[in-house]
């Protein structure tokens, strides 16, 4: 992960002496990171601050991995934060970090350990020039391939530096790979297992006895650093693909989950989408509760997991089709609506793996699961007594034969034009919405969440024809079944 790091403030000592002078005692890394998370813990700061969901579950066993000083692998399905968790570890270090200058692992200034650094600190003494690295800088990932090569992670012979004249047996030939330019910071390995098993034999010596060995190279090099994995639950087994010598030197395995509760769900929805429409926060309901029933349903293949990105997908797809109808119809504010989810089903579809038994029938399962979440949530905001006296009013206007037709394009002020003044809307739409402030394109979400409801609990009747539906009373079709029966 690259990043734009500050440029370091210009009073920071610039030499070994200057760096001494100012008191500065060496750390390791895990120590570094142990003092900064019982200073947080002693103030009652956030230690993984942006991730949620995991305050009461997943976040103390982190903590408490860290303080015993463990490298740990996460292990979740997809899309469970897995990576941001690691990242968000970043905090955890000082703002900056003093290295020999030049050097391409960071090497600490007193008691550098590479061959450059070593001639240099022999040379200068205390007149070694120190840079200074931003904590975003010292962190490493890099995502297990197949293609991976030891060369990657550990390093290789430069040809370069041999061609200009040095020896085969300089060290200062090698080209370091992406775990010791971590040295003294954080190193993260995504989807572990999918590493090749000479590749993970590689890693042994790095967690364990913190060196590397490249190629035939006489080389010692102690490394500075904190090594955490991510990894499937299926494939971390020795029955998967990895080996268990690896397993073994890790210090935790730490399990970690979708959101417990809906209302992570919503607050996780609403810290990670893009959304650039009005999603009123009833349809944030109905969309985690969808993907709820999702990651619950038997006809998807639960071993793969429904990421987050299944809901931050579906919440941006409705801004979408929110934006794209004001645009059509000119309404003033884009507002989403219950019926545009129906809408983007097909959209999602490849975010979800299904059951092999239910091939040809992906749609009309995530359509009914969505169905299913309407209604929940329906039953939630609006099946209460606050909301009586206006769905009483709405089954009686449609019981007069009147009939609501709606659409992908069909505006906000339409919808409200052709329901008409009903008693008990306002209230409702305050009820339902607390923290909106009132809107065409709000109050007519609320009577199509309405509509839908009252067709999902049989109340009224629906026909969905060429992509306009039309909402009716139950008691026109049973009229004319009797007078077919006549």
């Amino acid at each position: 992960m690259t990043s734009l790091a500050p440029a370091p403030p210009s009073q920071l000592p610039a030499t070994l002496a200057e760096l001494l002078a100012s008191g500065y005692v060496p750390r390791t890394v895990k120590a570094e990171m142990q003092e900064n998370l019982l200073r947080r813990l002693r103030e009652g700061l956030p230690t993984l601050p942006g991730i949620v969901g995991f305050e009461h579950t997943v976040g103390p066993q982190v903590e408490r991995a860290i303080l015993a000083g463990h490298d740990f692998v996460l292990l979740g399905e997809r899309g469970q934060g897995k990576t941001r968790l690691i990242r968000s570890l970043i905090g955890l270090l000082d703002e900056w970090l003093p290295y020999v200058a030049g050097c391409e692992i960071s090497d600490e200034p007193t008691a550098p350990v590479c061959a450059r650094c070593r001639r240099m600190s022999a040379e200068l003494g205390a007149d070694l020039p120190i840079a200074w690295r931003h904590r975003s800088e010292r962190y490493g990932e890099k995502l297990a391939t197949p293609d991976t090569s030891v060369g990657d992670l550990v390093g290789d012979i430069d040809p370069v530096k041999v061609a200009e004249g040095r020896s085969l047996g300089d060290p200062e030939t090698i080209h370091y790979g992406l775990v010791p330019r971590t040295n003294r910071g954080i190193f993260a390995l995504n989807e572990l297992p999918d590493l090749v098993e000479r590749i993970q034999v590689a890693l042994l010596n790095v967690l364990e006895e913190r060196d590397i060995q490249v190629r035939g190279y006489s080389l010692r090099l102690p490394l500075d650093m904190m090594i955490v994995a991510s990894a499937n639950p299926e494939d971390y087994t020795n029955r998967g693909r990895i080996i268990t010598p690896l397993k073994d030197r890790f210090g935790a395995e730490i399990r970690t989950h979708y959101p417990l509760e809906l209302e992570m769900e919503v607050q996780l929805i609403e810290q990670e989408a893009e959304i650039q429409a009005v999603i009123p926060r009833h349809l944030l309901d109905v969309v985690a509760r969808f993907t709820r029933g999702v990651r619950e349903s038997t006809a998807i293949d639960q071993r793969s997991g429904v990421s987050a990105r299944f809901s931050i997908a579906c919440v941006e797809e409705l801004s979408g089709a929110a934006l794209r109808r004001a645009a059509i119809t000119g309404d003033d504010e884009p507002v989403a609506r219950v019926g545009d989810l129906i809408d983007i089903v097909p959209a999602l579809r490849g975010k979800v793996e299904f059951d092999v038994t239910e091939e040809g029938y992906e749609d009309e399962t995530l359509v009914l699961l969505a169905r299913h979440a309407i209604a929940d949530s329906w039953r939630t905001h609006l099946g209460g007594q606050r909301a009586r006296p206006f769905l009483t009013h709405l089954v009686a206007w449609f019981d007069e034969g009147n009939t609501l037709e709606t659409s992908d394009v069909m505006s906000s002020t339409g919808i409200l034009r052709a329901v008409g003044p009903i008693e008990g809307l306002g209230a409702v739409v305050s009820d339902v919405e607390p923290g909106m402030a009132e809107s065409p394109g709000l109050a007519a979400s609320i009577v199509e969440l309405a509509a839908e409801g009252l067709w999902l609990t049989r109340r009224i009747d629906k026909d969905d024809a060429g992509g306009t539906v039309t909402y009716a009373s139950s008691r026109v079709a049973d009229d004319d079944d009797d007078e077919g029966g006549e």
